[in-house]
């Protein structure tokens, strides 16, 4: 059975091709820009490929979506998309069928299926990137929830105040996500006058990047603000497994890069909040999948969505 995913995201998007056997052979890449003009090298790429009768395809992409008209609602990373409607327009581009789903929902599902969730039954997947977003495995399928909204892990409040994430101040994506933690390092700038190693004059030119190359350097502060990640990421995982009692907790992107400065504090903080027998229970580990996991993700939605997983 050959698939098609397609990976949309802010910055880039891609197509990819898995074979028959499920090998992925195949990744183009390109630039996110203007929606027609992604949309247009989206549709000439994959009806590049040689689409058979048994293909499928999945598709990727953050939310909001209308999962049953198959619609893109403009996401927060990709202004201009409204109504955009991705799945009929593949499926009669191809007349093969066409799966949509929202980015981190399709990767629990690829670290479930490719990934370091291999062979469990219960497992939640934690995005970990700009944002702080969650994928359900429980019982061996996808939950999604009354209205496809499952998993909006972010939005919980952790502090009363903190960075702010989903419009809320001292959220868990305000406290474990890329942009939060830039959000905090632009407010210890400020703090410190500027005397810190990861500012070069711009507060609102600080990366994620740059303070964990400041942390990995030794420099104190950077150091304290990965502790401060770590502390609340263990706050948020605990509650994730006291109320759902997983085999394993994955995290991606900013943990899984960063996980030498971020485990020590997690953990620490995981034991103080979680109930230990549940704890027992369940281990806490980076994603496997790396930079690839959009690709995968794409591949599995259809996959899934297909009943051929």
């Amino acid at each position: 059975m050959p698939i098609i995913g397609v990976d949309i995201g802010g910055t880039k998007s891609t197509v990819c091709f898995a074979d028959r056997d499920g090998h992925l052979n195949h990744v183009d890449e390109f630039k996110t820009s203007s929606v027609h003009e992604t949309l247009d090298k989206i549709y000439q790429k994959v009806e590049a490929l040689a689409v058979e009768k048994e293909t499928i395809i999945g598709i990727a992409c953050g939310g909001p979506l209308d999962l049953e008209r198959g619609l893109i609602q403009e996401p927060p990373n990709l202004p201009g998309w409204v109504d955009v409607p991705i799945v009929k327009e593949l499926s009669e581009r191809c007349r093969v069928p066409a799966y949509l789903m929202n980015d981190a929902n399709a990767g629990a599902l690829a670290e479930w299926i490719y990934g370091a969730g291999r062979g469990t039954s219960n497992m939640i997947f934690l995005t970990c990137g700009t944002g702080m977003g969650a994928g359900l495995i429980l019982d061996n399928r996808l939950y999604e929830g009354n209205s496809g909204l499952a998993g909006e892990v972010g939005h919980m409040r952790l502090s009363d105040k903190g960075p702010i994430g989903y419009h809320k101040a001292g959220s868990f994506e305000g406290w474990c996500s890329g942009g939060g933690l830039a959000q905090a390092a632009k407010e210890r700038a400020i703090e410190l006058k500027g005397k810190a190693s990861f500012y070069s004059g711009n507060e609102d030119l600080i990366t994620t990047k740059d303070v964990a190359e400041a942390a990995l350097n030794g420099d104190p502060e950077a150091r304290e603000l990965f502790h401060q990640f770590g502390e609340y990421l263990g706050r948020g995982v605990a509650v994730l497994i006291d109320i759902l009692n997983p085999q394993k907790i994955v995290i991606g992107s900013v943990f899984a890069r960063c996980e030498e400065l971020i485990r020590p504090s997690m953990e620490l903080s995981v034991k103080r909040e979680c109930l230990p027998e549940s704890l027992k229970h369940c281990s806490v580990v980076s994603s496997e999948l790396g930079d690839q996991i959009g690709n995968y993700a794409a591949l599995s939605v259809a996959r899934y969505r297909s009943g051929k997983f």
